[in-house]
């Protein structure tokens, strides 16, 4: 038996390649994105009384996955890289079917010339992803206290300390919205972005992720990250 999905919205994130985004939502509070809500759903009609909720779940499509084939095993990050298990035991977006479901932070809800966008923020979602659907966070259902949750019994430590080159910094002063570009860079590379079997100190190896309409590049020397610099997409 098969289904038709139809996106009702469209998120609009400052990830614009799988590589760097946060693992899990809510890690990085300094992750911001829109949701834009797409005909005919762009109605207030829709979102009537939403403001009142902290959080939301989405539930959205790996866009970029579909093409790829799911396998019955995978190797989530929390184990290194090279330990295998279910696909059903993993958030791994290759998927069955590539569903993906997130809960992230409601700032607001904007209603200008006929747009209605949800404002975001904690999101680890790729900019441009397709959303299924929204529904409201409820702690008394949604949060269980004593749950077990297997290999990932504990969140994700924040692994390094990061500073910015003189060239970085200069960067981020010439740009409005440096002060909030400097705090996301910092709290994403705090987690080392880098695939798990890839974590030794290569120190000549820059790394590079399309963030906003930059390519951050940075370097790692054992408990350190340094930005190296923000080159302007334009310019690649």
């Amino acid at each position: 038996m098969n289904y038709s999905l139809f996106p009702i919205g469209v998120v609009h994130s400052p990830f614009k390649e799988k590589f760097g985004i946060p693992r899990q939502p809510l890690l990085v509070p300094q992750a911001k994105a829109t949701l834009e809500l797409l005909v005919p759903y762009n109605s207030v009609d829709v979102v009537t009384e939403l403001e009142g909720f902290s959080h939301i779940w989405l539930t959205f499509i790996f866009h970029q996955t579909m093409r790829d084939r799911w396998q019955p095993r995978v190797r989530p990050p929390r184990l290194g890289g090279n330990r295998r298990v279910g696909v059903f035991a993993s958030r791994s977006p290759f998927r069955p079917n590539p569903i993906g479901l997130s809960v992230v932070a409601l700032d607001g809800i904007s209603n200008q010339d006929g747009k209605v966008e949800l404002l975001l923020s904690g999101v680890d979602i790729l900019d441009g992803t397709p959303v299924l659907d929204i529904k409201p966070y409820l702690p008394y259902v949604d949060s269980i206290p004593d749950a077990k949750s297997g290999y990932a019994s504990e969140p994700p430590q924040a692994s390094k300390s990061v500073w910015f080159s003189k060239k970085a910094e200069t960067q981020l002063h010439q740009r409005d919205g440096g002060v909030e570009l400097k705090q996301l860079i910092v709290k994403l590379l705090e987690f080392d972005p880098r695939p798990a079997y890839k974590n030794k100190p290569q120190p000549d190896r820059i790394y590079g992720m399309r963030l906003y309409d930059v390519d951050l590049r940075w370097r790692v020397m054992d408990d350190e990250v340094e930005v190296v610099e923000l080159a302007p997409v334009e310019a690649i």
